[in-house]
């Protein structure tokens, strides 16, 4: 007697991730929550919804309005030379336009998606991304009502108003902090659509520490086995800023080393190469074995990114980060939630970054800000996943009841 097996093959899930190009946070939450579902081998199908990808296929077709056309180049392609060139100013401009948009193109782009999620038919959407998820999550509400829409925030805080959070919004929102939150709560967010996380959504292989020989693998690099050690990051395109972080930091060159990632800025890399130094000192362009580096590393320096800080605390590395008239203004809150917990220090500017190292140079100074660093238990990426299950057995569950009525 032959027995069906056809039952007992669980059928993959869809999940759509919601994700752009401008700045890596958007791909990293992809990739992350990715590499755990593949690796904890749960049974979902990635599908991919690039919103930049979106916009220039309908900007092309003259579907909608898009005023980036006049500067000869797409909206996340100029946020990427604005981080790159330190054009920071250009931030509030730029969102006061983005959100223009959405506005302008709301009834276009809703009518676009119920039609892209009737062809996609996903069981769950989940968006890393901010300024689209109201007209995204109520166009997936028609074309297949009841599908979870969950958005994870991949800053600290939200940035009001109609940036993550939105009260018309038809989704449940992963708040990293208590700040956003409090956020949720005073736009009028029911509670049941707000869920708290420890953390944003990082990488497994930031939990994987390897079992290397740091000074071992330090002097691979030509770097002194037991000195102190830096890390210098701003994001994946770098920053010219980097380049006076190398030079204020050349007077500790006795006491002190450092770790550069230039992330796809080879500029930068060749002239870091070339700056005459007594400092010892590692470069590299792009590289995507940033955990092994950190690891090498005693602190972080860079921009308060939300990113690159989670990663270098998961990795129990103090920071030391920036804060001023120049700060993305939705990355200001990170520098406030670094000074609140004491994992790191806050400057300025990084020309003067030199008088915090100087504290980190005070062995029981920097064993505080350590201890504090190591004290952060981000499991973001594990409690998003759990959320998403969750999220689907109640549609799967509902989804058989309404089968067996039948």
């Amino acid at each position: 007697m032959m027995t069906d097996t056809t039952s007992l093959i669980q059928p993959k899930l869809k999940i759509n991730v919601v994700t752009g190009q401008g700045g890596g946070g958007h791909y990293a939450g992809y990739r992350a929550l990715k590499a755990f579902a593949e690796q904890q081998k749960f049974p979902w199908e990635f599908q991919v919804t690039d919103m930049d990808e979106i916009i220039t296929q309908l900007t092309a077709q003259n579907e909608i309005q898009n005023a980036y056309e006049l500067f000869g180049m797409s909206g996340h392609d100029l946020y990427n030379l604005m981080l790159k060139s330190g054009w920071t100013w250009m931030w509030p401009l730029k969102m006061r336009l983005n959100k223009f948009l959405v506005k302008l193109n709301y009834e276009v782009g809703c009518n676009f998606f119920e039609q892209h999620w009737q062809a996609q038919q996903p069981d769950l959407v989940i968006s890393f991304m901010p300024l689209y998820n109201k007209g995204l999550s109520q166009s997936l509400n028609k074309a297949k009502p009841g599908t979870p829409y969950v958005t994870a925030m991949v800053d600290l805080a939200d940035y009001p108003p109609d940036f993550w959070m939105d009260v018309e919004a038809d989704n449940i929102i992963v708040c990293p902090t208590e700040k956003a939150m409090a956020q949720g709560r005073l736009l009028g967010i029911d509670e049941s659509r707000l869920v708290r996380s420890s953390g944003l959504v990082l990488h497994p292989k930031f939990y994987q520490r390897c079992d290397l020989d740091v000074a071992t693998e330090r002097q691979k690099l030509q770097l002194a086995p037991h000195k102190l050690t830096g890390v210098v990051m701003f994001g994946g395109n770098g920053s010219k800023v980097m380049l006076d972080i190398a030079q204020a930091l050349e007077r500790y060159h006795a006491d002190l080393q450092l770790i550069f990632l230039c992330g796809r800025n080879q500029a930068l890399a060749d002239t870091l190469q070339q700056l005459p130094s007594q400092q010892s000192r590692f470069i590299i362009p792009y590289t995507e074995e940033i955990p092994y580096y950190m690891q090498l590393s005693d602190f972080f320096i860079g921009k308060p990114g939300p990113g690159s800080l989670s990663e270098a605390l998961a990795m129990n590395l103090p920071v030391i980060t920036d804060c001023s008239a120049a700060t993305l203004i939705h990355e200001r809150y990170n520098a406030e939630w670094v000074e609140e917990n004491q994992v790191g220090l806050v400057i300025k500017n990084f020309k003067r970054v030199h008088k915090a190292v100087e504290k980190f140079l005070e062995p029981n100074s920097f064993a505080q800000y350590q201890a504090n660093a190591t004290a952060i238990n981000n499991r973001g990426v594990f409690e998003v996943a759990d959320l998403l299950q969750q999220l689907l057995s109640q549609d799967r569950s509902v989804e058989h009841a309404l089968v067996t009525q039948h």
